[in-house]
């Protein structure tokens, strides 16, 4: 039996990778290039695509959007690019759909809450998660933290480095109640040693480790968390997602 019981639901994992709905089971016609860029970037993505020729090769089709998947070319590189939508559940099933056509090695980018001193648009490696989200622990069997793949972490440093930025690198909490980051539990996660906060790093950290794949994440910050008084959405962190995409797609390529 694979299954490892937990009265706590949740803790329950399930050692195969098997599953009854595989991400490949409609075994569609498709080899994706093992370069993906899979950004939170908002429309970022299929403008680049209109404005740079990309192709379009296939789209993944969720109950309420359609996710195009476009082929770029960079540094002479094939490389696949999907918009990678926020939650760490949503954004899990299509990294594990990817990966499932032939995607090995990915980079994403979003943005992220500081809970320290960081000004807005810093960018930021992640090299460590909080799993407190519930989608990997579908992925990695229980525990409080995940590393994040140390050969991606290794590219996007080598690509932030070649475009002259200074960059720390952070363990982030990963959560999946964007309003319940109460004050205590901002106070908690800061004394445990998380400097930002998002919604999907864990999650999939831990996908594309049981699948074998190798991916990491660039993060720039948006908002602040640093005075839990008094709220500061500041920009959103939007300055940042054009120079955001091109350190993904030097970076994958290093890996």
């Amino acid at each position: 039996m694979s299954i490892v019981k937990n009265e706590i639901p949740i803790l329950e994992y399930d050692t195969s990778p098997d599953a009854v709905i595989m991400p490949d089971h409609a075994k569609l016609d498709l080899h994706l290039p093992e370069m993906a860029v899979f950004p939170f970037l908002g429309d970022k993505i299929d403008r680049f695509a209109k404005n740079n020729e990309c192709v379009e090769v296939s789209f993944f089709e969720s109950a309420t959007k359609m996710y195009s998947i476009y082929i770029t070319k960079h540094k002479g590189q094939d490389i696949c690019l999907c918009q990678a939508p926020v939650g760490a559940a949503a954004a899990a099933q299509i990294l594990d759909w990817l990966i499932g056509y032939g995607v090995r090695k990915i980079i994403s980018a979003g943005s992220c809450g500081a809970l320290e001193d960081f000004p807005e648009n810093t960018f930021l490696i992640p090299n460590k998660a909080l799993r407190d989200e519930g989608t990997s622990y579908h992925y990695a069997s229980p525990s409080r933290y995940i590393n994040i793949n140390p050969h991606a972490v290794s590219a996007i440093k080598e690509a932030l480095s070649e475009n002259g930025l200074k960059f720390n690198e952070v363990t982030t909490w990963t959560t999946d109640g964007f309003y319940r980051e109460t004050k205590e539990k901002v106070m908690y996660r800061r004394e445990e040693g998380c400097q930002v906060v998002e919604m999907e790093c864990s999650a999939l950290a831990a996908c594309a480790q049981m699948r074998g794949a190798v991916w990491g994440q660039i993060l720039f910050t948006a908002d602040t968390l640093t005075n839990i008084e008094k709220y500061d959405e500041r920009g959103w962190g939007k300055d940042s997602f054009d120079f955001a995409l091109k350190l993904c797609l030097d970076a994958v390529v290093k890996i």
